[in-house]
């Protein structure tokens, strides 16, 4: 008897006022195209290397490439190869930043069709019979991260939220209903944010409890998993996802995208109910009955960043949903052998409206919406966010160390 589970296939969902998103598989999750229990896989990896022989993503690559030197004209605006080219723009031509703002460079994709990403544990990697395919897959992969630019933004204070917003709280749901993004404040008892198993029995149930005060009316917290990051880290960094270990990483993702969308805030959160997919923190094991009465109700995804020590480099930073409300968003597929993960980039827009939290303290959470289940406008969807790189540090700056858990929160 063949007993394999058939995966889930969401609906199609949009918000209202949103334009269409720029998807591959006419917008539908990749779980639609499942073949004995793949969730898709082969169909995505056929997609990517399709979209390689299509050359959309070298023309891109080659216009960069060979642009005149100096600054790009795009749609968009006037973007830019390097870092240091956008900021001595931004010096002799603005933006000028508001009082506790910080006016920088910051990289967009400038790639409007879907891009693949096909993760490392993926088995193509080891499969002898298929190294011409993995060759390309990987130079697609590093070209993608060359397809974008840097355009000049202005950070605004998280903290001072209430002077741009009028009475709005940046430590109230209110606030992150309305703009995606929120603070909070905890002053953990986890030692170790190394120690991948005192972040799971320590920091998870204090994030948790957090998320649960932040939204009284919320009938349950899950935290799932959780990343860290330092780059001057000089312990073990390896990655171990049978340990419920996610190491550490040494890189920032220095480019504007969000975590989820309409298809994968849905499915993830399935796969974690009725399977406990990649998941590290309590165990969960919904019926597909329980799963669906769970999911009738609203459900949230929320990021929640906490800094190891005051964040003097590469500042996590936020933008607030109205700015970009109707914008589409572009997917990336993360192809696993088990899943098609769907992240999201966005293209520039002057008018999107970022927000920093100057030297982030221990105690000082910063808080994201990754995906929302009401979708008829009433409240913020997501937030996109992205690392950067503060020009008005100093020289000898310590980069960024902290913590970021990724939770559902069930009302």
């Amino acid at each position: 008897m063949n007993m394999t589970i058939k995966p889930f296939v969401p609906s199609l969902q949009r918000t209202a006022g949103q334009s269409e998103p720029i998807a591959a598989n006419n917008g539908k999750a990749y779980t639609s195209l499942d073949v004995n229990g793949d969730a898709g896989t082969a169909a995505a990896v056929a997609d990517a290397l399709a979209q390689i022989a299509s050359g959309d993503g070298q023309q891109v690559t080659d216009l960069i490439d060979n642009a005149a030197p100096g600054p790009i004209e795009t749609k968009w605006g006037q973007g830019f190869r390097r870092y240091a080219e956008c900021l001595d723009h931004i010096k002799a031509n603005g933006p000028q930043a508001p009082e506790g703002g910080l006016a920088l460079p910051m990289r967009y994709t400038v790639m409007e069709v879907p891009s693949y990403s096909v993760v490392p544990s993926n088995a193509i990697w080891k499969d002898e019979t298929r190294k011409e395919e993995a060759a390309m897959l990987a130079k697609d992969e590093r070209d993608n991260a060359r397809r974008s630019l840097y355009f000049p933004q202005v950070m605004r204070d998280a903290r001072r939220i209430s002077e741009y917003h009028h009475g709005l709280s940046p430590q109230s749901s209110e606030c992150m209903d309305k703009l995606g993004i929120a603070l909070a404040s905890c002053d953990s008892q986890c030692a170790n944010f190394y120690d991948a198993a005192e972040v799971r029995t320590v920091f998870y149930r204090e994030m948790e409890k957090l998320l649960l005060e932040f939204y009284p009316d919320a009938s349950e917290a899950l935290v799932y998993n959780h990343d860290v990051f330092d780059k001057d880290y000089e312990g073990d960094r390896t990655e171990d996802q049978d340990a419920k270990n996610p190491g550490v990483n040494a890189n920032y993702a220095n480019l504007v995208h969000n975590d989820l969308n309409d298809n994968s805030g849905r499915v993830r959160c399935r796969e974690l109910l009725t399977r406990n997919l990649r998941n590290f923190g309590r165990e969960q094991h919904y019926t597909e009955a329980e799963a669906d009465e769970k999911m009738s109700r609203r459900f949230l995804s929320i990021n929640l960043a906490k800094p190891m020590e005051t964040v003097e480099q590469n500042p996590f930073v936020l933008c607030a949903w109205p700015s970009f409300s109707d914008q589409p968003y572009i997917n990336n597929y993360r192809v696993y052998d088990d899943r098609v993960g769907e992240t999201t980039r966005f293209t520039y827009r002057p008018e999107h409206e970022w927000y920093w939290i100057p030297q982030q303290q221990p105690n000082e959470v910063s808080m994201l919406k990754c995906y929302d289940s009401i979708c008829d406008g009433s409240v913020s969807r997501w937030s996109f966010h992205s690392a950067c790189v503060d020009p008005t540090a100093a020289a000898n700056a310590r980069c960024r160390k902290n913590v970021v858990v990724r939770a559902f929160v069930f009302f």
